[in-house]
């Protein structure tokens, strides 16, 4: 059905399923572990993270009962058959999935269009590919959009030649995961407007884009303002500009998001 030779970096973007390549994925269990390891791509839930299918050489072997009924499965379907013409073409130009399902998600927090007045940021859309950037902290498989992965490369490389260590602690992150913050959060009490001092609403976050990443230092505790008082935060105040970095939440800014001195986007040089 397919025999696809993997890409291994880049992740393909549906609006409910996630194509990633083989080899990147943990097993969760012995049947998938034996799936995996043969697996050209895993198709993964975004919702929750289910691997639904594996991609192997004879064809595509279902990881959850009625896989044929999943929401998206045909798009994914349909993308994964068209990724041998996108590496072709070097899979360098990055469309953006449509908005769709996000209005009903933030009707369910009570959010609507005077959120993004009153905080002054935008919907933002996921793309439709994303390159492998390597790994972040955590040893986990750091997706950014390929513009952002070039630059993160190259920050890292310009840091070290200073001998400062940059560490990633994530990257894109999708609408869904986004609203299962706030799901959890819900969960242990918190209201909306205290959440939101924190968190963007889903849609509104800039690590939708790929172009965002959380930038930590070796032994200090990730997403905390004393990253502030790091060397490696002294460096990206100092150079991160030259390579079109910039920090996104300084002091006091216009959109009421809580001081972040580890959040950094590419906007282009």
């Amino acid at each position: 059905m397919r025999g696809l030779v993997p890409h291994k970096t880049a992740l393909i973007n549906t609006s409910r399923i996630e194509i990633w390549p083989g080899g990147l994925l943990r097993a969760r269990s012995n049947f998938d572990a034996r799936a995996l390891a043969r697996a050209r791509h895993v198709l993964r839930r975004k919702r929750d993270g289910q691997y639904l299918a594996a991609d192997l050489p004879e064809g595509l072997l279902a990881l959850v009962p009625r896989l044929r009924g999943e929401p998206g499965l045909d798009d994914a379907l349909d993308r994964l058959d068209a990724a041998p013409a996108h590496r072709r073409a070097g899979l360098e130009h990055v469309h953006e999935l449509p908005l769709d399902r996000l209005e009903e998600r933030l009707e369910q927090l009570g959010l609507d269009h005077a959120y993004a007045k009153r905080t002054g940021l935008s919907l933002v859309a996921e793309p439709d590919w994303l390159a492998f950037a390597g790994f972040d902290r955590y040893g986990r498989p750091l997706w950014l959009h390929v513009d952002a992965a070039r630059a993160w490369s190259h920050l890292r490389e310009g840091a070290l030649r200073d001998g400062v260590v940059l560490e990633a602690i994530s990257g894109y992150r999708s609408h869904d995961y986004q609203l299962g913050i706030f799901e959890r959060k819900r969960a242990r009490g918190l209201g909306v407007e205290e959440i939101l001092t924190v968190n963007a609403a889903p849609g509104y976050s800039e690590h939708h884009s790929g172009l965002a990443l959380d930038i930590g230092a070796p032994d200090e505790p990730p997403a905390e303002e004393s990253f502030e008082r790091t060397h490696a935060f002294a460096w990206l105040r100092d150079n991160a500009a030259g390579y079109g970095f910039v920090m996104s939440y300084p002091r006091d800014n216009p959109h009421g998001i809580v001081y972040e001195p580890w959040h950094w986007a590419y906007r282009g040089r």
